[in-house]
């Protein structure tokens, strides 16, 4: 049976600045197909190669595929359902499979608008699509594909989700399968080498109220630290891999294996060979701050911080339980530990204003990151903090929803006014470190590594792909009020999903109510208690410190 995998062309100027990213979806789930016996595979890369719909068209003719199977973060949904719709017409027999973070909780959304696609796989892939792949090799798909967890697809009129499956437990038994990838386009821009996404954990314990990931992934899982080694030093060895990011959303908080992966690395000498990045939160970094010079040793090179926002009352918003003065704090130690540090800043939300935006750059610059961005509130439609300002929401076009496009209008900014306070903030922090950091601090490695940070920027500026800015008609603050964003006020949220939706909300809505009920008894409990200890002679008054405990109380 032949499996052919598509990743989709989208584009937008906000990660690919730094380089082309493989995708690593395509390796993990291919290498776990393989180990069940289903080699073969073919992987159509669409993003990195830019190909357009005839070209995909022409690749699917040739390949002849048994199954299509494609996957979508929000802003490319549209791509990746236009891929099926090509396959419903170039191999009409061939089953359509989407997958990915927006169709595992928009799946009655993308059903709706893209009746063409077979079954949406919901949740962490590899043992769901194994088992989906499993029944239509065995001939018994579609009768059987209500007995297989995790999926959705439609039954006639209705759309259908079955049972959830449960997470992948071992996540050691997934082997990836780096052989699909063309490796020779996969750059890391600032130090010019080739670049891997491997993963050390899964999920996250933190559930921050703009975030999804601790939703999709559910529980936290850590892989043996021995296996990711051994996974990083084939990259090196066989795909020539030069720089590789965790793609993890907190690689440090299981402190204990992470030590242990950084003590591998260096035992392997493999510090000497490959450099690396993570994404972490600021309690971490202080938690650590006696361990980052061994993270250094390690090849640790590139840190993100999440310090999200400047004003305390956004990080309480956001449900980051960190505290502003710890983000100027991290940043200290980790530039101390000879560790680029990259600050994040969300802006964008309704109450964003003038004001705001300027407290953003202050903090950025009195707390001196080596790199500081600034991304658009992209209000997921299947987060915490997207149900609570749903009325605020006005665009549903998706393929927007990448984190340089203002989603949300302020109530005190136009989005043409917030994009030009974005980039204010962009020019002059960047141009005061290139013209006074960058090539003045330190020597070798850490010389080389800014100044390539900067050439990675300049050539986005230049291209005009940064933050989409030649889409969007934007050329200075004179432009501010003449950018057009070019939304698709066609897209709107399906009856299905909206009706998923209110019945979600009404479902947590009662969760609270039994929650206030049940804090509001056991407060009423106590009450009658402390009544009953003080009808006894009880008291309410705690106990002098120096009064001694009388023996046998």
């Amino acid at each position: 049976m032949r499996i052919v995998l598509v990743h989709p062309n989208y584009h937008s100027g906000g990660a690919e600045i730094a380089g082309s990213w493989p995708p690593a979806w395509v390796a993990y789930l291919a290498g776990h197909l393989k180990d069940a016996g289903f080699s073969d595979i073919h992987f159509i890369d669409a993003m990195t190669n830019d190909l357009g719909d005839d070209e995909i068209r022409q690749r699917l003719a040739d390949l002849k595929p048994d199954v299509v199977g494609s996957t979508a973060i929000t802003p490319s949904i549209y791509k990746a359902e236009e891929i099926l719709k090509i396959a419903s017409e170039i191999c009409p027999d061939a089953v359509r499979v989407l997958g990915g973070i927006h169709a595992t909780f928009m799946y009655k959304q993308v059903l709706s608008e893209a009746p063409w696609i077979d079954v949406i796989v919901r949740g962490e892939g590899e043992e769901i699509f194994l088992e989906l792949i499993r029944t239509i090799a065995e001939g018994r798909w579609p009768a059987d594909r209500y007995s297989v967890n995790g999926l959705a697809f439609q039954d006639g009129d209705t759309i259908v989700a079955t049972q959830a499956a449960s997470t992948v437990k071992d996540l050691d038994a997934i082997n990836p399968d780096w052989t699909l990838l063309e490796w020779s386009k996969y750059t890391y821009v600032p130090l010019g080498v080739r670049v891997a996404i491997p993963n050390l954990a899964r999920g996250c314990p933190f559930t921050c109220s703009f975030c999804s990931q601790w939703k999709f992934w559910r529980d936290y899982r850590v892989r043996d630290p021995i296996k990711v080694v051994d996974e990083i030093e084939a990259l090196v060895r066989d795909h020539d891999v030069g720089f590789f990011i965790l793609a993890d959303e907190e690689p440090t908080i299981n402190r204990k294996k992470f030590v242990r992966f950084c003590e591998e690395l260096i035992a392997r000498g493999l510090p000497d060979k490959i450099k690396w990045g993570i994404n972490t939160r600021v309690t971490d970094i202080m938690r650590d701050k006696d361990l980052l010079p061994f993270y250094r040793e390690a090849g640790l090179v590139h840190v993100s911080l999440g310090t999200e926002a400047a004003a305390q009352l956004k990080l309480d918003r956001f449900n980051k339980e960190t505290k502003v003065a710890e983000n100027k704090e991290a940043i200290r130690l980790l530039r101390e530990a000879d560790i680029f540090v990259e600050a994040q800043f969300i802006v964008g939300l309704d109450n964003e204003t003038e004001e705001t935006l300027e407290e953003t750059y202050r903090m950025a610059w009195d707390w001196q990151p080596d790199l500081a961005n600034w991304a658009m509130y992209t209000p997921w439609p299947f987060t915490p903090l997207f149900q609570e300002i749903r009325d605020k929401v006005e665009v549903f076009d998706f393929s927007k929803y990448n984190f340089v496009t203002p989603i949300m209008r302020p109530e005190a900014l136009t989005r043409g006014e917030l994009l030009n306070g974005v980039m204010k903030n962009y020019r002059r922090f960047y141009m005061q470190k290139a013209l006074f950091h960058y090539p003045w601090r330190g020597t070798g490695f850490r010389r080389r590594y800014l100044l390539g940070c900067l050439k990675a920027f300049l050539k986005a500026g230049f291209a005009r792909t940064f933050y989409d800015l030649g889409k969007a008609g934007y050329w200075g603050p004179q432009s501010k009020d003449k950018v057009h964003f070019d939304f698709d006020e066609t897209r709107t949220i399906a009856e299905a999903q909206m009706e998923d939706w209110e019945a979600s909300a009404d479902r947590a809505a009662r969760a609270a109510e039994r929650r206030e009920a049940i804090r509001a008894q056991g407060k009423a409990r106590a009450e009658e208690r402390m009544a009953a200890a003080k009808a006894c002679g009880g008291s309410t008054q705690q106990m002098a410190e120096n009064e001694p405990l009388v023996p046998g109380e």
